[in-house]
Formats: structure tokens, C-alpha cells, sequence
């Protein structure tokens, strides 16, 4: 076993970009369990860390959208977005190809993949580093979910695609982190920006940490759409880990609904078995 370590955060603009407009309390909580992953993330002895984010059509467009898409390449470079306006300044950030080539080519047995040797990071990645890798230390492999351009992965192969990575962590030498980035309900873009649907949260995280594999399932595009918006297709992430941690339950460490980063943040620890 080489997965080390597991968990899911969100990934918010807000949280940087206007962090001083953040509930003072809540956003304490929040950057503590940021760093508390960031700790455990360093003392699981991870040599690579698996972001599993969903990009916001920055790389990928309705011209060419992958399903599932693995970063191939030695570095990548983000945040893509104005540095101002995300408050994260741009930086080289260190890949391993040799590594990702190796993860995508077992991957491939059970789950066809994209891969990618240029992407340029945006906030769906680069907020959840600016915390989790402060310093830039440590090998990422990116990878992509589609949650933006339907039609959209089924849940089941988000699940199925979180085993085939498992499989693929535990099949090299290399000691893994894999954190998924996303959501849950949030409308960005949209007159509703800054909404949270607390109930849908709740109710997805509490399938979730539990690792009820039928329930996560059942939350249809619809049902997300009505309740949890359109940035509600980002579970498709949280299931991926879910699939990779199959049989394992988690620990919900933050779940604070901040109006002004237009998201109900969130940090979870997976069990690993």
C-alpha cells in the first residue's frame, strides 16, 4: 500500500481572493484545518501529491473535453487567472512525468484517460496548493473531472475512476497523497452567486464520510442542479476519492458556509484500508 494519505477540500476563489471579507471565526477554522492537512500531508511522507480538481475551462472547452484527463509533465504553471484577483502569485510548479506515465498507463486497464504535458492551473488547483504545499515541495499530478460541460461523467464511473487510481497508487513505489478539490453546492457565474444550500451539503457530506456508495450514486444531475447548483457537479471529485478509499470512512474536520467565498468550505480526512 503507497497511498498515504486521502481527504477533500474545497477550492473557492474567495477563499484567497477576498479572505479578508470571511467571518473572522470561520475563517480561522478553516485555515487551521487547512493546515492540519497540510501537516498530516507532510508526515505521511508523500513523494507526489494527486490533485483530482475539476477545471474551469481554462485548459479544456466544448471543442475538446476529456472525461477524466491525467497531467504528463516534468512542471506546470498557476495560478492562471489575475494574480491580484486570486491573491496567489503565479509560480512554477513541480510535476514528475515519469511518475504520471506510470499511474496513467495502469489507469487505462480499467479506466480510459486523457493525459496532458502543458496545463495551466487555475484557482481549482492553485487554492487548495497556496495551502496545502505553501513552499511547492512536492511532485503534483493533476487531474481532471469534467463538472462543467454536460454531458457530464456518471457518478458510477467517478466512482469506478477513484478505484482505478487506487489501484494505480498502490501498484508503485512512491509514497501518494490524493486530495480531490470541489464544491459541494455553490452557483458561481450566476445572480445567485454567494448562495449555500447548507441541507444539500450536509446531506452529501454525510454520504460521503460515510462512504455510502449507493447514496453518493443517487444524487442525479438533477437533483445536484436544483439543489446545489450548477458548481454542484463537483461531487463528481469527491466521489473519485470516495472510489479510492472504498470501504473506508472519513472525518469531516471543517464545514464552515462563508457567503462571501460563495461556498460552504470544507475539509475531509479519509480513513485508508
Amino acid at each position: 500500500m503507497t497511498l498515504v494519505f486521502a481527504g477533500a477540500c474545497s477550492h473557492a476563489p474567495g477563499i484567497t481572493g477576498r479572505a479578508e471579507r470571511g467571518d473572522p471565526t470561520q475563517r480561522k477554522n478553516l485555515l487551521n484545518n487547512f493546515d492540519r492537512m497540510r501537516q498530516e500531508i507532510k508526515e505521511s511522507g508523500a513523494k507526489a501529491l494527486v490533485v483530482v480538481a475539476a477545471e474551469h475551462f481554462a485548459n479544456f472547452f466544448m471543442s475538446n473535453m476529456p472525461a477524466y484527463c491525467i497531467g504528463m509533465a516534468d512542471y506546470y504553471e498557476g495560478p492562471i487567472e489575475d494574480e491580484e484577483w486570486l491573491a496567489i502569485k503565479r509560480v512554477r510548479v513541480p510535476g514528475n512525468s515519469q511518475l504520471s506515465e506510470r499511474l496513467i498507463k495502469i489507469i487505462m486497464n480499467d479506466v480510459d484517460v486523457a493525459y496532458a504535458q502543458e496545463w495551466k492551473f487555475d484557482h481549482g488547483i492553485s487554492v487548495p496548493l497556496n495551502f496545502l504545499t505553501p513552499d511547492y515541495d512536492i511532485d503534483i499530478v493533476p487531474v481532471n473531472i469534467n463538472c462543467q460541460g454536460p454531458p457530464l461523467t456518471p457518478l458510477s464511473r467517478a466512482y469506478k475512476f477513484g478505484q482505478a487510481l487506487r489501484k494505480a497508487c498502490d501498484s508503485v513505489p512512491e509514497k501518494i497523497a490524493v486530495v480531490a478539490t470541489g464544491g459541494i453546492s455553490h452557483w458561481p457565474c450566476t445572480p445567485d452567486s454567494g448562495k449555500i444550500n447548507e441541507d444539500f451539503d450536509r446531506e452529501f457530506l454525510d454520504c460521503f464520510i460515510k462512504n455510502d456508495k449507493e447514496r453518493m450514486l443517487s444524487f442525479t444531475d438533477e437533483y445536484t442542479y436544483e439543489n446545489g447548483g450548477q458548481g454542484g457537479f463537483e461531487i463528481r471529485t469527491f466521489i473519485a476519492i470516495a472510489g479510492a478509499c472504498e470501504g473506508a470512512k472519513g472525518n469531516l474536520w471543517c464545514y464552515e458556509p462563508i457567503p462571501d467565498y460563495a461556498v460552504g468550505c470544507t475539509l475531509v480526512k479519509m480513513e485508508i484500508k
